[in-house]
């Protein structure tokens, strides 16, 4: 047993055993394939306390959230697909119901918005982006943990500014990523995983 500075005592072999063993076979659910219920009030909050424990070079915080649940789910979808009858007016109403529907596939759908400085003076832009990456990836291990299902999205209404903006996104706000969070309702088969010998040399 190990006895932290708090008080609190836990077992570290067997912790860091189940952690390793999460992480080795961590894999995404499909958003395709998740229904109801999403995370609770406590499971999302506690997700979002574990998603910003990541490297920060700086202590800029240089992301933030934004979630989608409920209505809102739906506003967003008719954001998108308002924009894509926009970009693309030929496409019949069956397609523009997929695009309404992009944000209603799971319960809550979190989008971690990349705010990173641009001009800041000793941290670049490319370290600040990644840490808005890595709080991606840690609300996908930490979902995962919870039995929740989980995946990181983008689609191509991450990248359209006009989509950003009706969103609330700064001029220089950019989308790391939606994760869609809820229960899946098969089990998602995993993918084959790069051998590491095959892309790893030693310098």
């Amino acid at each position: 047993m190990v006895e932290l500075n708090n008080g609190l005592a836990f077992d570290a072999l067997n912790d860091r055993s189940d952690a390793l063993t999460l992480l080795e076979s961590r894999r995404s659910a499909s958003a395709k394939a998740m229904t109801a219920p999403g995370p609770s009030d406590g499971q999302l909050d506690r997700l979002l306390k574990i998603a910003v424990r990541v490297p920060d070079h700086g202590k800029l915080t240089p992301w933030r959230f934004m979630v989608f649940e409920g209505d809102a789910r739906e506003r967003a979808g008719c954001i998108v697909a308002e924009r894509y009858h926009e970009l693309h007016p030929g496409h019949g109403e069956e397609t523009l119901e997929l695009q309404r529907q992009i944000f209603s596939r799971a319960p809550c759908v979190v989008g971690v918005v990349s705010t990173a400085i641009t001009d800041h003076p000793k941290i670049p832009e490319w370290e600040q982006v990644m840490s808005a990456g890595a709080v991606c990836q840690n609300m996908l291990v930490a979902a995962t943990a919870m039995e929740l299902g989980a995946q990181w999205i983008t689609g191509w209404f991450a990248y359209d500014r006009q989509v950003l903006t009706a969103f609330g996104l700064a001029e220089e706000e950019r989308i790391a990523g939606f994760i869609y969070l809820g229960t899946p309702v098969q089990l998602q088969e995993d993918r084959p995983r790069p051998e590491p010998a095959s892309i790893t040399m030693r310098f």
